[in-house]
């Protein structure tokens, strides 16, 4: 009897296994071939991948956004879109900043400016603008992702993150990001 329930046991364990990793395998299977990510695209900035970000580009300092840079876009694309958020937030993802319509063709996003044509969404701090890091407490990560489209967004300016991410969906080319990290005090 305990030789037959320790074999069910064995069973149940390998089955949920097996449900993981299938499951885990077709979440791929489901993005269109333009949506894998290709990674080749890469973007920069004055602080180095998983570093700290500068206080000037904080709540604690100018509350400026750093200066951005893009490279290798994918040739098809016909846009490219920025999105900043803060996945360490107390109440969930915060979203710090958003961009889209950005010409493909551009190196770098300036310090404190918005490239011509591009439009802003609303972020969680109500506002149509870059929201630097101000964490309440403890050490977040700060995520700038950006994404290379197929197309040009048709999607009003203050639109939220979830109605960009869904104009995006079956669009993107590649996509490439950056951590930065910041505490206070």
């Amino acid at each position: 009897m305990k030789k037959t329930g320790i074999i069910i046991i064995i069973v149940l364990i390998l089955v949920v296994i097996l449900a993981f990793v299938f499951l885990k395998d077709n979440k791929d299977d489901n993005l269109s071939n333009n949506e894998k990510e290709v990674g080749k695209m890469q973007i920069k900035s004055v602080f180095n991948h998983n570093e700290k970000i500068p206080n000037i580009y904080t709540c604690d300092g100018e509350d400026k956004s750093p200066e951005i840079f893009i490279s290798e876009v994918p040739g098809g694309a016909k846009s490219l879109v920025l999105i900043v958020d803060d996945p360490d937030a107390p109440a969930g993802t915060w979203v710090h900043w958003l961009l889209w319509n950005i010409d493909p063709g551009i190196a770098s996003i300036g310090e404190n400016s918005i490239p011509v044509g591009a439009k802003q969404g609303m972020n969680d701090f109500k506002k149509l603008e870059y929201g630097g890091p101000c964490p309440p407490s403890g050490t977040h990560r700060y995520f700038f992702k950006v994404y290379a489209l197929d197309i040009e967004l048709d999607l009003e300016e203050g639109s939220s993150k979830e109605e960009l991410e869904k104009a995006m969906k079956g669009h993107m080319l590649d996509k490439a990001e950056l951590i930065g990290v910041y505490s206070r005090g």
